[in-house]
């Protein structure tokens, strides 16, 4: 695609009322089969593999994907579905074919592609963490809401029986008082922490099968370079949202989701080597989250690049901390969670098996087949999904916020009803970001 054409096609993703009747609107003939829908995917090499294979027992219409080299496995298993490397210029064309999007980019593009995708009435599906900025989930969220669309977030542990076995025993009082949460992780395994790159002395040639110009998308233009790619992108704050961005919608949502949280009033950040454009390679932050009804209010303190909480004292001498995990200190019991809340244990052991019997029964519905199942039923009309944008987008908020008080570097006081920093007016620039023009955003 040339630069004029890339710029002709840059209004989609806020014209839908000027767009044509053929991607606002659907006939009877056009609709998929009532037990299928009809399905796009951006992003599908890496993690978008993944949502292919969630999608491959509906009708796949569609793949839009800027680096062919990433994407050759998707093409290869699936030659007969057309592909495309402008997510706009795939709407375009088969809008009126498409009912439901995936969206598995990197993070600073999960908005512009949902949203065109909204703005079309399509249901849509983004892996976490749902936006690159608290601005853009509320956006997000308030487009869902009025299009009446289904949606989900791609935490996969939302969708899993330990988050449900956390918030039944939870709400039976078996933890008492939670005043006190612990979240960690082993990430970043990518750099952080780093510099602009330096072409003075060697110009990096842009591979044939990557189109740089739409991979940079809405961020501002820059120069080519592998060390962006394909991964490591996460640590640079242009793109990705460093390691708390990356693992707090899965570390984080269990115990989120058990205690009702909403969003914190106040952050206090601490990090290591961190830069302008690169997130830490270490960071604790702390977020305090305000009283719910007869629920206590809750400090939530979140360890990355080799921190970790002090071991608890109900942990048996025997056992360690695992490498990514949550720990809840209520006043009657603690309860160490794993990654996707697979793992959800009263610690010691001895307590977990003395208790096991008082247990609360299972009141919560359970999911089957995952989330990628979970959300294709509410495409067709089922309940909606656990992570929904109305869930998911409270939970991305408090996890970006505390992005928001890294970069500031400051601790801040967070009105959420606003979507201001209260008491440092230069961090509100982090709750928002500019888009390169031409996408319409």
């Amino acid at each position: 695609m040339n630069r004029r054409t890339f710029l002709k096609t840059a209004s989609l993703a806020t014209a839908a009322a000027s767009l044509p009747n053929i991607l606002r609107s659907q006939g009877p003939g056009d609709q998929a089969p009532v037990n299928k829908i009809n399905v796009a995917c951006c992003g599908v090499g890496g993690r978008g593999y993944d949502a292919v294979q969630g999608m491959k027992g509906e009708n796949l219409v569609a793949f839009c994907d800027v680096d062919d080299e990433r994407a050759a496995k998707t093409y290869q298993e699936f030659p007969g579905v057309p592909h495309f490397r402008d997510f706009r210029v795939m709407l375009d064309k088969l809008g009126n074919k498409i009912d439901a999007v995936t969206v598995s980019t990197p993070d600073f593009m999960h908005f512009p592609i949902a949203m065109a995708a909204l703005a079309l009435g399509k249901h849509v599906f983004i892996e976490k963490p749902m936006a690159h900025t608290v601005a853009e989930a509320r956006k997000l969220a308030e487009v869902a809401r009025e299009k009446k669309v289904a949606t989900q977030m791609g935490n996969q542990g939302h969708a899993r029986e330990g988050a449900r076995l956390l918030k039944e025993w939870v709400e039976a009082g078996v933890l008492g008082e939670v005043k006190e949460v612990h979240s960690w992780t082993d990430r970043p395994i990518w750099p952080q922490g780093v510099k602009p790159f330096d072409h003075t002395k060697l110009m990096p040639v842009v591979p044939a099968t990557l189109d740089w110009d739409l991979w940079t998308g809405v961020a501002q233009p820059r120069e080519f370079d592998p060390g962006y790619l394909p991964f490591v992108w996460r640590g640079f704050w242009d793109f990705g949202c460093g390691s708390l961005g990356d693992m707090g919608c899965h570390i984080m949502d269990g115990a989120y989701w058990a205690l009702g949280l909403t969003a914190p009033t106040s952050v206090e950040p601490v990090s290591a080597n961190q830069t302008e454009i690169s997130a830490p390679t270490a960071s604790v932050t702390r977020l305090h989250f305000p009283a719910r009804g007869s629920m206590p209010a809750v400090k939530w303190t979140w360890y990355d690049g080799g921190m970790m909480p002090p071991v608890p004292a109900d942990l048996e001498e025997s056992r360690k901390l695992q490498e990514n995990g949550t720990l809840l200190i209520g006043s009657k019991a603690t309860v160490m969670c794993d990654t996707y809340y697979d793992s959800v244990r009263i610690i010691p052991e001895a307590k977990m098996k003395e208790l096991a019997p008082s247990l609360p029964p299972k009141t919560i519905p359970r999911v089957a087949g995952g989330h990628f199942a979970e959300w294709l039923r509410a495409c067709k009309g089922g309940v909606p999904a656990g992570s929904n944008f109305e869930y998911a987008s409270r939970l991305t908020e408090s996890v970006l916020i505390g992005n928001v008080a890294l970069r500031a570097k400051r601790r801040i006081e967070w009105d959420s009803a606003s979507m201001k920093v209260t008491n440092l007016a230069s961090a509100n620039a982090f709750v928002t970001t500019q888009y390169r023009a031409g996408f319409g955003v």
